[in-house]
């Protein structure tokens, strides 16, 4: 076996992303697992079977030939027209359907209809991204406008969630994306967004003090939001 098709073959059973540093650890286990088996044997009297060269050859596997090998897997899959490629995402790599299949794997789902974000959802969905984690009283000082709905939309929509609560009176709530957001936009991280770095140092206007009633009907927004669950890959919330 190869490790290449090893990767492979744990990326497309797992129904979560791996990371490379995971891969690796999962190799290796299988390769000790086999080391302890033939120790026991010799152990007890028995006759060991030896290692075949390329299990034992996988003892030592890293992370960068765990991302290497992807590398090459996904090399193959251009190269032979494969319908899908291994793509990393913030929870480690995962096996995705080309998005010119799009339009085919559609109607598997004729139930989900495309949706994309209103402007005022996607500049507050912006904000939170970019400014992360942060108050409702400060993406409304930057907005200028209540956005209530805006967050509700977002809360339903899973793009966005509750981080905790922010050092300040009343204890305001703390927004912040989710791994769907990650996910649905194509990123890794907050730092693959455009110009990540230059916008999140430029000076916000800063909120006023939230009170302690703002942050209690701030929690009633919040206990609402249990809309239905999105994941899909129709929705481009652009």
């Amino acid at each position: 076996m190869e490790l290449p098709s090893i990767i492979e073959a744990l990326l497309t059973s797992s129904d979560d992303p791996l990371p490379a540093e995971e891969l690796a650890r999962l190799i290796r286990a299988r390769a000790a697992e086999a080391e302890d088996s033939r120790a026991r044997k010799i152990e007890e009297g028995e006759s060991p079977v030896d290692l075949p060269e390329w299990l034992s050859g996988l003892a030592a596997v890293s992370s960068d030939q765990v991302i290497v090998a992807i590398a090459k897997l996904n090399h193959d899959y251009e190269t032979t027209g494969r319908a899908f490629l291994l793509v990393e995402r913030a929870k480690g790599w995962k096996l995705f359907t080309r998005t010119s299949y799009g339009e085919f794997v559609r109607h598997l789902f004729p139930g989900r209809k495309p949706e994309r974000l209103s402007g005022p959802a996607m500049e507050t969905l912006a904000i939170i991204a970019y400014r992360q984690p942060i108050t409702k009283g400060a993406i409304e000082a930057v907005r200028g406008v209540a956005c209530d709905g805006m967050l509700q939309k977002l809360l339903d929509r899973e793009l966005v969630r509750i981080g905790g609560r922010a050092e300040l009176p009343g204890r305001p709530l703390l927004y912040e994306t989710t791994e769907l957001f990650y996910e649905h936009f194509g990123i890794r991280s907050i730092d693959d967004l455009p110009n990540a770095n230059e916008l999140r140092r430029v000076k916000l206007p800063e909120a006023p003090s939230e009170s302690p009633a703002a942050a209690s009907a701030e929690e009633q927004l919040a206990l609402s939001a249990t809309g239905p669950k999105v994941s899909t890959p129709e929705e481009e919330p652009a």
